[in-house]
């Protein structure tokens, strides 16, 4: 059985205890968030294998949030799971992004094969052999980097981190993201690890063919052209 990184937005605390503790019990890793805005938020932030997403949420309700989430070219499976059942209800979910669609309320069984189901094919319909970012090409087959046909010495928690940064170029990484994702560490070690490998990282990349990596002061990192 896999164990995937789930992102609960829920807001009926019965349910997430349920979810949360059904989830947990069979392997995978469950944040669960009760504010769509927060929820919103933390599903742009982070790479999660999935999103359960409620259809009724405080600030932003799940369609909206959904609707945002793939306007913006975030495609992790969403899970709709709601006390709305009617058949336009489900098509109207469907057609906002989401990818199934459960009700309240279910069997945990269900849900667990649900989740189980929706990821593996999510998985193999968008694992992509290459990523590119400019010149930049990441080869996942034969683990290789080039530059500008130039191959790139990683070492491997190097290349786990740009395989990381390049599905979210262009966006702000933060270490927290790094730790969470790269180190899986649920707290800050006090050191300057992620510093440390950044600087290695970025001086391979850089040194190649011009500034693609770069520090945000007081924010994260970026991998991409630089915004003025």
């Amino acid at each position: 059985m896999s164990s995937y990184k789930i992102l609960l937005i829920e807001d009926d605390l019965k349910a997430v205890n349920l979810i949360t503790t059904a989830l947990s019990l069979d392997g995978h890793r469950v944040t669960p968030i009760t504010d769509g805005h927060a929820g919103l938020l933390q599903a742009s932030m982070q790479l999660w294998d999935l999103l359960i997403v409620d259809r009724m949420l405080p600030r932003i309700e799940g369609l909206a949030l959904v609707k945002t989430l793939r306007e913006v070219s975030v495609n992790t499976p969403v899970l709709f799971l709601t006390a709305l059942d009617g058949i336009e209800d489900r098509v109207e979910g469907l057609r906002a992004g989401g990818d199934d669609y459960l009700v309240k309320p279910f069997s945990v069984v269900e849900l667990l094969a649900r989740v189980e189901a929706l990821v593996r094919r999510c998985h193999v319909q968008k694992e992509v052999q290459y990523l590119q970012v400019e010149d930049l090409l990441l080869d996942r087959m034969t683990r290789s980097v080039t530059r500008a046909g130039q191959l790139l010495a990683l070492t491997p928690r190097e290349y786990q981190i740009l395989d990381y940064m390049m599905r979210l170029a262009g966006q702000i990484v933060t270490a927290r993201m790094l730790l969470d994702n790269i180190w899986n560490f649920s707290f800050d070690p006090g050191t300057t690890v992620i510093e440390s490998h950044i600087s290695r990282l970025r001086a391979k990349i850089n040194n190649t063919g011009g500034e693609l990596l770069y520090t945000v002061r007081g924010k994260g990192y970026r991998l991409g052209a630089r915004v003025v």
